[in-house]
């Protein structure tokens, strides 16, 4: 597979660099990668890493076993009405655009009446940046083992894969970890923010919060017992992490955080409305 494997991204942003920094001469050669990006400028480091770059779709998607599209939903249509011209009975597609429901990238991609039936539509998360992603995959009917494998392995290059039944579930993938880091970030900025004032400097709280997030992140992920259990094992009766959790509850922490993502799940959904007409 890694000598006979060629993919096009559809798309050279972020992600799109990310995943191929990832599947580079690990999953398939460098020089079997080829990427669609519109700005010419980028094209260079492209090429330096050993990849074909052009400005729009080409020829060369037809001898690519798997498109990635990685475009932006509002430019989704277009450009795949400039690509479905080289699309082959064995193209393996994966979307890892926000706001695009995979039903409706199939009508795109397919024949009044038959849509493509062999499209698996993720949501990774920007860690995947770092090589630490997780992504939430969902698969049309069409998709067969060998391609759900092969989706799980491109995308496990950038971090952990979960698979979920259907858009509805991306829905909420996307409400948890899609969604997920930048409210990471803002309890990261509150823990600094919360340092300074209980007297330590902005370096010192910085430490010690990223220090904590990702301790208490691997022990977690690390631990055969639910967070609440060890919750539970740092609380002390009338101790000090009872106290800020007594506030944290007071103020109603939980509910807000559900109450956000039900938000985040509601707005993706309407996206997906919006984008797909």
């Amino acid at each position: 597979m890694k000598n006979e494997l060629s993919i096009a991204f559809i798309g050279g942003g972020n992600m799109a660099s990310a995943l191929a920094t990832g599947l580079a001469d690990k999953v398939c050669p460098a020089r079997h990668i080829h990427v669609i990006d519109i700005n010419q400028e980028a094209h260079a480091a492209w090429q330096a890493r050993g990849m074909s770059a052009a400005l729009a779709p080409d020829e060369t998607l037809a001898r690519s076993r798997v498109w990635i599209f990685a475009v932006k939903p509002q430019n989704m249509r277009d450009v795949v009405a400039s690509a479905r011209q080289w699309l082959q009975p064995d193209t393996l597609v994966i979307s890892v655009a926000a706001g695009i429901r995979a039903d409706t990238l199939a009508a795109w991609l397919g024949a009044p009446g038959a849509p493509w039936g062999r499209l698996v539509r993720c949501m990774p998360n920007t860690p995947a940046l770092v090589g630490a992603g997780v992504t939430g995959l969902a698969a049309l009917d069409g998709v067969s083992e060998a391609d759900r494998a092969l989706a799980a392995q491109l995308l496990g290059s950038v971090g952990q894969v979960v698979w979920v039944d259907g858009d509805d579930a991306l829905d909420g993938v996307t409400a948890l970890s899609g969604s997920g880091p930048a409210y990471v970030f803002l309890i990261l900025e509150a823990l600094i923010a919360g340092g300074r004032k209980v007297g330590l400097s902005a370096e010192q709280a910085r430490q010690l919060a990223l220090g904590t997030l990702a301790g208490a992140t691997r022990l977690a992920s690390e631990s055969d017992e639910p967070p609440s259990v060890l919750r539970e094992r740092v609380t002390s009766k009338g101790g000090t992490t009872a106290a800020a959790l007594a506030v944290f509850q007071q103020a109603g922490l939980a509910g807000i955080i559900e109450q956000g993502m039900q938000a985040a799940a509601r707005r993706s959904r309407e996206l997906a409305e919006e984008f797909g007409k």
